[in-house]
C-alpha cells in the first residue's frame, strides 16, 4: 500500500447499514464509498496530491494512483532477483535490526565476496573459463573447496568437480542494490526487526523463529529509535485528512474538475487508430528499438529505417532479412567493440569471426546464451537451425529490447549522451546570456533615447535639426533586443535539433501520454497502463484533440500548451504523411492497372520497402 509522507495508511471500511437504493460515490482505484459528495471530493483531492510513496522502491513525489502503479511494476522487478540467491538473502534478512541501508549494503557485499550453495558464476576448468554453480561447500581445514556442476545449454549441470575458492571466477555482482531494495521491501512485512513474509519463509525454508536476542529486546534499541516519533507522525496525517472546503481556484487536478455553465463547449476526442502489426502490448519495445536506432545511427554505423519498414521486417518469416541482420550486427559489434560482458563470453568461446549474413544468428544465439532467461533459452536450437523467422513477433521484439538495453550502457552510448546533456547545457547557458544581453540592450537603448531627448532640449535653437533626427533613426535603426530574441530563437531551434527524436508532450485527463517522433508523421498515444498504444494521423484529428482539452485541469492544460507550441511542426509532419501515404497508394493502384503488372516484382508494394534495405553508413 502507498504510504502517505512514509507513513502507513489505511483505506476508509465500507459505510455501515448502507441503503442499497441510496446514491454514493465510490473512488475508482481504491474501491472506497461515500454517501457525501464533499468527503468524497476531499479524499480524492488528498489522493491526487503528490505526498505519496511507493512502499516497495521507495520512490517519493507521487500522486495515490502513480505510487500504486510503481509499486505494481516494482514488484514485478523485485520477483526478477535470481532463484538461487533468495534463499541466502532472506537468510540475512530476517531478524535483521539493521535500516534499510545498511541492509542493503550487508547483502550485497555478501553477494559479491561470498560463495555460497546455489550461486552461479564461473570457474576454471582445464585452462579456460566455464560457467558452474556451486552445489556445496566442502569442509577442508583451511583450504575452501566447493563442489561445482558444470551448466550446459539449457543451464543444467552436466557434470561435478571440486574446485578451490580461487580458482572461482565471479564477473559482476549477482544483483544490484537497487533490485536487493525492491526484493527486500517486498518480501517483509515489519521493519523493526525485519520479518520475512510468513509465505516466503515457509516456501524457502527460512526459520520463523526469531533468535534469543531478538525475544530479550536486546537489539530493538535501535528500531525503537527510529519508530519513536511514530504518535507525532499519525497526528500530521490526521491534520492532512482535514481538508478545509475553499472555492475552487483553477487549475486543479483533471479528474476533479466539474462542468460549468460558462464554460466553452469541448469538443469530441477523436477515436484512436491502432493500425499495428505487432501485437499491441510489443509496440512500446518496436518504438523503443526504432527510435535509438535513429538516435544513434550514427555511433551503429546503421543508416535510418522508417518505422513501418522496421515493424514489416519484424512481422515477416524470413530468417536473413537485410534490414534485420544489419540492425543485430550493429548492436553487436557495439557491444563487441565495449569489450564487457558479451565481449569476454566471447572470447571464452573462441568465437570472434565477423558479422555476417552467415554468422550473426550463431552471435544471437550466444548472446541469448549469455542472458539465461527461461522465454529465450527455448528459441536458441530455432535460431541456430536458421529458422530466425519463425520466431513469435512479440520475442523478436523482447530479444532487441533486450540488445538495446545492453547497448545504452556501453561507454559509448553513455558518452554520446553526455556530449548531448553537455551542448544542451551549453546552450541553455548561452541562452540566458543572451537573454540578459538582450534585456540590458533594451534598458541601454531607453536610457541613450531619453539621454537623446534630453540632449535635444539643451541644444541651442540655431543648431541644425536634421542632426539630431539622424542619430535618432541610427538609434532606432539598431534594434538590439529584437536582434538579441532572434539569436535566441535560433539557439533553440539548434538544440531542438541536437535533441533526441522522442518527445513526451505531457499527459491527459486520465493520464494517458503523448509522444512525437520527428521522423514519423504520427501523434502516438500511450495509455497509463503503458499496455496500449495508438495514434492520430491527420491535421482535423490533432484539431479535435486540442479541441477536447479541457485547461482547467493541469495535466490538459500543460499538454494543450505543448501541443500549441509544436502546432506547425506537428501538423505539417501530420500532412506529409498523409500525402506520401496517399501517394503510395495512386502508385500502387497505378502498377495494378499497367499492361506490365506481372512483370514487377512483389517488392514494389510500399509494406515491402524493407526488403530494399541498403546500410549506407556501413
Amino acid at each position: 500500500m502507498p504510504l502517505l509522507k512514509r507513513s502507513t495508511f489505511s483505506l476508509l471500511k465500507p459505510p455501515e447499514n448502507l441503503d442499497p437504493d441510496e446514491p454514493v460515490f465510490q473512488i475508482r482505484f481504491t474501491k472506497e464509498i461515500f454517501q457525501h459528495y464533499q468527503e468524497y471530493l476531499n479524499r480524492l483531492n488528498l489522493y491526487h496530491k503528490k505526498v505519496w510513496t511507493c512502499e516497495v522502491s521507495g520512490k517519493s513525489n507521487l500522486t495515490y494512483e502513480e505510487a500504486l502503479v510503481c509499486e505494481q511494476r516494482a514488484a514485478v522487478k523485485a520477483q526478477l532477483l535470481p532463484k538461487e540467491l533468495i534463499v541466502h538473502v532472506l537468510q540475512m534478512v530476517q531478524y535483521s535490526t539493521l535500516s534499510l541501508t545498511e541492509l542493503v549494503e550487508k547483502v550485497y557485499r555478501s553477494l559479491l565476496l561470498d560463495f555460497f550453495e546455489g550461486l552461479e558464476l564461473h570457474a576454471k576448468k582445464y585452462g579456460s573459463e566455464a560457467a558452474c554453480k556451486i552445489l556445496k561447500a566442502i569442509d577442508s581445514g583451511s583450504t575452501k573447496l566447493y563442489e561445482v556442476g558444470w551448466l550446459g545449454q539449457d543451464n543444467a549441470a552436466v557434470n561435478t568437480s571440486v574446485v578451490k575458492a580461487d580458482d572461482l571466477i565471479r564477473k559482476k555482482a549477482p544483483a544490484s542494490r537497487n533490485q536487493l531494495k525492491m526484493f527486500i521491501r517486498d518480501s517483509t512485512s515489519k521493519i523493526s526487526p525485519w520479518i520475512v513474509n510468513a509465505d516466503l519463509a515457509k516456501k524457502y525454508g527460512i526459520d520463523p523463529e526469531p533468535p534469543k536476542d531478538i525475544m530479550n529486546g536486546e537489539s530493538l534499541y535501535k528500531g525503537r529509535k527510529r519508530f519513536a516519533n511514530v504518535e507525532g507522525a499519525s497526528k500530521k496525517l490526521k491534520k492532512d485528512e482535514k481538508l478545509i472546503g475553499l472555492p475552487v481556484k483553477y487549475p486543479i487536478d483533471d479528474l476533479l474538475v466539474k462542468p460549468a455553465a460558462d464554460d466553452l463547449v469541448l469538443s469530441k476526442r477523436p477515436p484512436l487508430s491502432r493500425g499495428f502489426r505487432v501485437p499491441v502490448d510489443s509496440v512500446g519495445d518496436l518504438l523503443m528499438v526504432w527510435d535509438f536506432c535513429l538516435s544513434f545511427g550514427r555511433l551503429l554505423c546503421l543508416s535510418p529505417f522508417s518505422l513501418s519498414d522496421l515493424e514489416n521486417a519484424i512481422c515477416n518469416k524470413e530468417s536473413n532479412l537485410v534490414l534485420m541482420v544489419e540492425i543485430h550486427a550493429a548492436l553487436f559489434h557495439l557491444l563487441m567493440k565495449d569489450e564487457g560482458e558479451y565481449f569476454a563470453y566471447l572470447l571464452n568461446k573462441k568465437k570472434m569471426l565477423k558479422v555476417t549474413l552467415v554468422t550473426w544468428a550463431e552471435y544471437l544465439c550466444n548472446f541469448l546464451e549469455m542472458k539465461r532467461k527461461e522465454e529465450f533459452s527455448g528459441k536458441v536450437s530455432t535460431i541456430r537451425r536458421g529458422h530466425y523467422g519463425l520466431l513469435d513477433t512479440d520475442l523478436k521484439l523482447k530479444i532487441l529490447r533486450e540488445l538495446v538495453e545492453e547497448a545504452i550502457i556501453t561507454s559509448a552510448v553513455r558518452g554520446r549522451l553526455n556530449e548531448w546533456i553537455d551542448q544542451k547545457r551549453e546552450d541553455a547557458r548561452k541562452n540566458r546570456e543572451e537573454k540578459k544581453l538582450s534585456m540590458e540592450g533594451l534598458a541601454e537603448n531607453r536610457r541613450n533615447h531619453t539621454d537623446a531627448i534630453q540632449n535635444d532640449k539643451e541644444c541651442t535653437k540655431n543648431q541644425h535639426g536634421g542632426k539630431e533626427q539622424n542619430d535618432l533613426n541610427i538609434l532606432l535603426s539598431g534594434k538590439t533586443g529584437d536582434e538579441k530574441m532572434f539569436l535566441i530563437n535560433h539557439l533553440e531551434t539548434e538544440m531542438e535539433q541536437q535533441s533526441l527524436r522522442s518527445c513526451h508532450l505531457g499527459k491527459d485527463r486520465f493520464y494517458n501520454r503523448y509522444w512525437v517522433f520527428r521522423c514519423e508523421g504520427r501523434l502516438f498515444v500511450e495509455s497509463a497502463e503503458s499496455k496500449e498504444w495508438g495514434y492520430y494521423t491527420t491535421k482535423a484529428e490533432l484539431d479535435a484533440l486540442l479541441g477536447s482539452l479541457n485547461i482547467k485541469g493541469i495535466r490538459e492544460r500543460a499538454l494543450k500548451c505543448q501541443l500549441e507550441k509544436s502546432y506547425d511542426k506537428i501538423s505539417n509532419a501530420l500532412d506529409k504523411r498523409s500525402k506520401d501515404v496517399e501517394q503510395k497508394l495512386l502508385e500502387e493502384v497505378d502498377l495494378r492497372r499497367s499492361t506490365r503488372r506481372y512483370a514487377q516484382p512483389k517488392e514494389d508494394s510500399s509494406s515491402m520497402s524493407f526488403l530494399k534495405y541498403i546500410n549506407k553508413w556501413k
